[in-house]
């Protein structure tokens, strides 16, 4: 049974989707706060939460500061955030801080739990098993153990980012949509918003590129998308 952390201030909505969560089989903790979220993740029952639903309009500490602790504490937990406005300056700020999706309330409860469902997939090891590739400037992407390192260093990479990473350098020089690419990774079947693959990008490009405003790993190819350089 899936745990899932859900941090929203509004009561109702929590109780709501704290029910909706429990009726399709998931164990549920809830945060009121921000303050209270991350006291939970630190205590005992911080290892049993598998992905958080976090508000990013929370009293106290915000949703945006409350995600990117999460992220200095793990880069394996995955974070759904909801926003009630649907603004485009809070779903690309907190998706800069580290989300991997977002969706805007109201939401239903098929949505939520589609969300989830594949944001736990990503979770899970999975993809093409190979030996480690390599290339003259240091990164290794071993796709056996899941790991990549850069100059023997080992880079910690949220299941978001690693899917993205495996995606594209299976098929060096291989141009990929947006769209595809929010098929392949996000498992968004329907229209999805391509802001959530460019954030993940630019969180990519930040760990691995020597200079992330000049890639060389993952490349932008203007008006069509993304490839991965050849190693």
């Amino acid at each position: 049974m899936p745990h899932v952390l859900l941090i929203e201030d509004d009561a109702s909505v929590r109780d709501g989707m704290e029910l909706v969560l429990r009726r399709h089989g998931y164990g549920v903790d809830t945060a009121a706060t921000g303050e209270q979220a991350l006291a939970l993740l630190d205590g005992p029952d911080g290892a049993r939460v598998e992905l958080a639903v976090l508000d990013l309009m929370l009293p106290g500490i915000d949703g945006f500061e409350v995600c990117r602790r999460i992220r200095a504490r793990t880069a394996t937990l995955p974070v759904i955030m909801l926003t009630a406005r649907g603004d485009d300056r809070d779903i690309v700020t907190g998706l800069e801080a580290g989300a991997d999706d977002y969706v805007v309330k109201p939401v239903t409860a098929p949505v939520l739990e589609a969300r989830i469902r594949a944001a736990l997939r990503r979770a899970e090891p999975s993809g093409p098993v190979r030996g480690a590739e390599t290339d003259p400037a240091g990164l290794v992407i071993d796709r056996a153990g899941l790991t990549v390192t850069k100059r023997g260093v080992r880079i910690a990479l949220p299941p978001t980012e690693l899917r993205l990473l495996l995606e594209l350098s299976a098929s060096p020089g291989r141009v990929f949509s947006r769209e595809q690419l929010l098929a392949s990774v996000w498992d968004h079947t329907f229209l999805g918003d391509s802001r959530i693959v460019d954030a993940a990008v630019g969180r990519l490009r930040a760990k691995l590129e020597d200079v992330p405003a000049k890639p060389r790993y993952v490349q932008t190819v203007r008006g069509f998308g993304y490839r991965f350089g050849p190693l």
